[in-house]
């Protein structure tokens, strides 16, 4: 599948217009394909831009708001439709009223049905049998009329998230001051002297700026390639008297004229600014648009206009790929570090005004002991000089304690679950989905492709109550049922059979259409059913479309002997609730109800062996005895013959057991939701695993008794389904609704157009990515790539494991944050002066932010993760275990420090040295052991129950490797780059007492928490 934003090699061609077809005509006709004049068919062209115009003429009065839509939904050769327009308008005397939308009843005395004719031989395309379909063909075609797809809007490049992580409050007054002291250092000690710090702090900040920089961009990336895989819509389209599967990006895949359709209901909410369903046909409104929704009924298209000279070209170019919402837990953790923030800076604040006041009052000293200010003699100079690093003092402290990389670590943490869910056949559309499914307590699932494989075969039938043995020769039934049954099959289908040419009588055929459609054609098949020839001795004129209420599909035909004949296929026992009589080999015998209950009873014995009932039947008309059009405005569902009871077997997908017993032990409730028979839904629920031999009996329920309940009834048993029959997309609705209001975290699956309002209604929402609709997968929060239960159960697994990744990281930062915070505010206080300068703990942010993020991020699910109970709705998410270690944590680093600090000279032996390089030491020291105290808390924050800290860690390459580059990054500024942030080398004695105060960071970590039943989690 390629990128929408390149050309695709196999899409279905299109008209382009006046100019587009008069470029074809001409290619083609150069070509001696066609030898007619091009003049014949100037009103065809006409005709085409005045039904394009009059519909714009009707928005255009609709109201101001529609107008502006038109005008952003295109006008190419917006001039020329006019034109075209009022010259028919004129010429048409009577013309029609149709939905709002001002036709002429015939184009220039072209009837509609010579109109689609005409244009069809325009663009070289067969009404049944479509166009050629050789790649030279669809090379032609995408020459002259372009490709069917759309240029999407380009998001920002690097520079705008380089500019937006720039933004920072902090970092521009660090910016600003260090300019300032970098400035006076130079001013009152030359260039070659003192501007090393300031230097220091303003490169630290331009990686933290580029680091953020690249984490969002990297991001609005992976936004890009998910909105590539919503795009890999396939349709069917018939070439060369085939149907083949091409990739489109919209829903109604191209503008087009209606050839052939039923019942077709077309929503064109966003492409024509309508607010209502329109119905078409192809005797007064045959015109589609692209980017409408087909919401009920069938039909065959035409494709007139593809790509970007659509009418939908405009709105699709425009749509943002990446919107950078943020998550709820993200939203936590902004609030977090604002909190922190607030603390911080108000601290900041108090530190700065006590050193300024006892600054001026003479009391803070010097190394040597002297007075820092004295009045009249102090220069304007020393005292700038002075402010300015009290600024920084403060900023320092704002940058210890705020832990900006909080919401960052959201953001990384969901990029690396993304990426490994990408493998996993399940794509992220949205970031709150991933961190609810570590919450979900009950999944509403689809049987069909979902538990089960979609691949389904007759294997069972009844036919005038004999069960024959042999369904490929189906030897006791009569030429007459079989021929019955086969015109039955081949005319009530929405399927196809295509038989190629020049193949061999032992070819195999190819079959189209649904899987159940696959399968009864394939049965029709094997009884000798013979499609074309069958389709072309009767002809269609009504069509009762399939749809989830009333569970059948019907049609009406006329024989070539004028016979009028009725075919209804559904529901076994919908359709023999209509039923009269059955066809017994050549008689039709009355069905009274002692024969009524036999078939039941064949009925329900498939349904329990976990097949799909259908049933076939028929009703006769004799000639003259209705005129058509009258009589079959609706198609009669009474009276009928049944000819056959079909059962369909669609096997469980492998495994299936295993994952819903997994889902069990996670307390994870699965609830199967089918449009099957309640007996069918038992038995595939059986063997699944979702109900077992002590379920209770209420746990399954009809979907109809369910939605007739009062609201109380429905709410206190909903939480108790397990498998609800012959469900509609409004009734599983109303269980999502029901089972929401109880409390629980609903994860929903869906396919269709009409499982919409479920998915919105869900807290989390999964789309199949191979049966699912364009409109499915854009309600959705999760693509479900291969339609298999397993992968839902991947993504569950992936999303506690975030949870719990992101619970790892905030403890971790958090213990660094108030750790700084207190050291600086302490030492501040005392000496006037910070261990940790403001280019250390940006370099401690850096590292911590995104290599610490980076290797908790990268933990795999743990196998106990779904042993575990979901997380409950308003848990608090930093649990009574985690402040116990972050407390404990936080106070050893804190002793340690300050201890190294306030009596460095002494433990390390430095008395003899210089004061100046002693200071230094001792600095340089309580800033590496404070970076290693970081570094094995990192291990302790691996596990936050307290188990082995080290279990699975050498299957963890990723945290591994950012371990190592974070020790040896350290080594590199403390060895190498010391002149910048203030720091000197040190010796193995000195590296070994760091890496020692980081490892009994350990000790900490391993007080027996888990004693206190008050710390449990």
């Amino acid at each position: 599948m390629q990128s929408p934003r390149r050309r695709s090699v196999d899409l279905e061609a299109g008209f382009a217009g006046d100019e587009g077809v008069t470029q074809e005509m001409a290619v083609f006709h150069d070509g001696g394909v066609v030898t007619e004049s091009r003049n014949p068919f100037r009103r065809f062209r006409s005709a085409v831009l005045a039904i394009t115009a009059t519909r714009r003429f009707k928005i255009v009065l609709d109201s101001k708001k529609d107008s502006e839509r038109e005008e952003v939904c295109g006008s190419h050769d917006h001039q020329a439709t006019t034109r075209a327009a009022a010259r028919l308008l004129y010429q048409s005397e009577e013309p029609v009223q149709v939905v709002g939308i001002e036709i002429p009843d015939e184009f220039g005395g072209i009837k509609l049905e010579e109109f689609v004719t005409g244009l069809s031989r325009l663009l070289l395309t067969d009404l049944e049998k479509g166009i050629c379909g050789s790649h030279e063909d669809i090379q032609r075609r995408r020459d002259i009329f372009g490709s069917n797809t759309y240029p999407l809007k380009k998001e920002g490049n690097f520079c705008m998230f380089l500019g937006e992580a720039s933004r920072g409050f902090t970092l521009i007054v660090l910016v600003f001051a260090a300019m300032a002291s970098l400035l006076l250092q130079i001013k009152t000690k030359t260039i070659n002297h003192g501007w090393y710090e300031e230097a220091g702090i303003i490169i630290t900040v331009i990686l933290v700026i580029f680091v953020t920089a690249i984490s969002n961009y990297n991001q609005s990336l992976q936004f890009e390639k998910v909105n590539d895989e919503k795009r890999k819509i396939c349709i069917e389209v018939t070439r060369d008297g085939r149907r083949v599967k091409v990739s489109i990006y919209d829903i109604v895949p191209a503008d087009g004229v209606l050839v052939s359709g039923y019942s077709l209901q077309i929503g064109e909410y966003e492409t024509m600014g309508t607010n209502k369903t329109v119905n078409k046909d192809t005797d007064i409104d045959p015109i589609l648009i692209s980017g409408s929704i087909v919401e009920d009924g069938i039909g065959t298209m035409l494709v007139t206009r593809v790509g970007m000279n659509t009418q939908w070209r405009m709105p699709m170019a425009s749509i943002p790929l990446y919107t950078g919402r943020q998550t709820p837990l993200q939203v936590y953790l902004n609030r977090v570090v604002t909190a922190f923030s607030l603390i911080s800076i108000s601290v900041a604040l108090v530190v700065f005004l006590i050193e300024s006041c006892l600054y001026f009052m003479g009391r803070t000293k010097n190394k040597d002991g002297s007075p820092m200010f004295v009045a009249g003699k102090t220069t304007l100079d020393e005292e700038i000089d002075m402010v300015i690093k009290f600024v920084i003092l403060g900023v320092t402290i704002v940058v210890a304690a705020v832990p900006e990389g909080l919401p960052l670590a959201v953001t990384l943490n969901i990029a690396y679950m993304s990426r490994k869910l990408g493998g996993e056949k399940a794509l992220v559309q949205k970031l709150s989905a991933c961190e609810a499914m570590g919450s979900a307590t009950t999944i509403v699932c689809h049987k069909t492709g979902t538990l089960t494989l979609n691949q389904m075969e007759v294997v069972d039938v009844c036919a005038g109550g004999v069960r024959p043995q042999n369904l490929d020769t189906m030897s006791e039934l009569s030429p007459l049922q079989i021929s019955l049954i086969a015109e039955g099959i081949a005319l009530n289908t929405n399927g196809s059979v295509y038989h190629p040419e020049g193949g061999s009588e032992d070819s195999e055929p190819e079959v189209f259409g649904s899987a159940t459609e696959r399968a009864i054609l394939n049965f029709g098949v094997k009884l000798g059913m013979n499609f074309d020839e069958i389709k072309s001795k009767s002809t269609i004129f009504r069509v009762s479309p399939f749809n989830s209420s009333r569970k059948r599909r019907g049609v009406a035909v006329q024989l070539h002997d004028s016979q009028v004949r009725v075919h209804w296929k559904g529901a076994a026992k919908a359709i023999l609730a209509s039923c009269e009589g059955y066809m017994a080999r050549d008689n039709i015998a009355s069905m009274d109800q002692e024969k009524i209950s036999q078939f039941e009873n064949i009925i329900d014995d498939m349904c329990n062996e976990g097949l799909r009932c259908a049933a076939l039947a028929y009703r006769n008309y004799p000639e003259g005895d209705i005129h058509r059009n009258e009589a079959f405005t609706n198609i009669p569902e009474s009276n009928l013959v049944l000819l056959a009871i079909i059962g369909i077997k669609d096997s469980c997908r492998p495994g299936i057991g295993d994952s819903i017993e997994q889902c069990r032990n996670a307390g994870i409730k699965v609830c199967m939701v089918t449009g099957d028979d309640l007996l069918t839904a038992k038995a595939i629920a059986m063997e699944c695993g979702i109900l077992t031999a002590t379920s209770d009996i209420n746990t399954t329920i009809l979907a109809s008794n369910f939605s007739s309940m009062s609201d109380a009834e429905r709410e206190e048993i909903a939480e108790n389904i397990l498998v609800m029959g012959r469900s509609s997309p409004e009734e599983n609705h109303l269980l999502l609704k029901e089972l929401r209001k109880k409390g629980h975290v609903v994860a929903a699956t869906g396919k269709g157009i009409r499982d919409a309002p479920s998915l919105r209604q869900a807290d989390i929402s999964l789309a199949m990515g191979i049966g699912g609709t364009a409109i499915a997968k854009e309600c959705s929060d999760i693509i479900v790539l291969d339609d298999n239960f397993a992968s839902i159960l991947t993504v569950i697994q992936w999303g506690r494991s975030l949870y719990t990744n992101i619970q790892r990281f905030v403890q971790f930062r958090l213990t660094v944050s108030a750790s700084a915070l207190i050291i600086c505010v302490v030492v501040a206080i005392h000496s006037h002066e910070i261990p940790l300068n403001v280019a250390q703990l940006l370099w401690v942010n850096l590292l911590i932010d995104t290599f610490g993020a980076l290797a908790l991020a990268s933990e795999p699910p743990i196998d106990n993760l779904m042993r575990r109970s979901p997380v409950r709705k308003g848990a608090p998410f930093i649990t009574k275990l985690m402040w116990a270690k972050f407390v404990l944590q936080v106070a050893y680093q804190v002793t340690a420090l300050l201890l190294l600090n306030f009596h460095g000279e002494s433990i390390l032996k430095l008395e003899n040295k210089s004061v100046d390089h002693a200071y230094k030491v001792k600095n340089t020291l309580v800033f590496n052991s404070f970076v290693f105290c970081q570094v094995f808390n990192e291990f302790e924050c691996r596990t936050l129950d307290q188990t082995n800290m080290f279990s699975g860690i050498l299957k963890n390459h990723l945290f591994l490797g950012t371990i190592i580059i974070t020790v040896i990054l350290q080594v590199i500024v403390i060895e190498c780059l010391g002149i910048f942030i203030s720091t000197v080398r040190l010796d193995w004695k000195q590296w070994l007492i760091s890496i020692g105060i980081g490892f009994f960071s350990q000790v900490a970590g391993r007080f027996p928490f888990q004693a206190f039943p008050y710390l449990r989690n």
